[in-house]
């Protein structure tokens, strides 16, 4: 399988949740963490529903990932459908991820090279990131839900 196709495939998975997040009234923001081929944790923002500013999809897939495999996931890939903020590739730096391949680019809060970028070589650890993938798909997702708000 070509490494563009196993991208493709768990953004794929990232976009049902969130999905799941737009049906739930939430920024329609999805997550998938993935160790060797396999999902280890996955997730959609709960930031309404759980009164927590911190309950980003990223964070969330991190914690139940640290949870299982422990507080390093060098050899992981989070796949998200939106640029990581601020919070989010701090995070992904402190937990010493390998890798993060994002969906829709954030020129207002993205911190994996749009607004900043905490993940090249600002602090010891730098994670490798990859972002456009199926862009438009995440792009259309975020765009139906803001539009839906006005």
């Amino acid at each position: 399988m070509s490494k563009t196709h196993e991208f493709k495939r768990f953004m794929h998975v990232a976009l049902e949740e969130a999905r799941l997040a737009f049906d739930a009234g939430e920024v329609p923001v999805g997550a998938v963490l993935v160790q060797n081929g396999e999902i280890v944790s996955r997730a959609h923002n709960r930031v309404e529903r759980e009164h927590d500013a911190t309950q980003h999809a990223e964070l969330i897939c991190l914690r139940e990932a640290m949870a299982k495999l422990g507080s390093r996931l060098t050899d992981c890939t989070l796949y998200v459908t939106l640029e990581p903020c601020a919070m989010c590739a701090g995070a992904c730096v402190n937990a010493k991820l390998g890798k993060i391949i994002f969906g829709a680019f954030d020129g207002i809060a993205g911190c994996c090279g749009s607004k900043m970028d905490l993940t090249d070589k600002c602090f010891l650890h730098s994670v490798e990131t990859w972002g456009g993938m199926l862009e438009d798909e995440c792009k259309a997702l975020l765009s139906d839900f803001f539009q839906a708000l006005r």
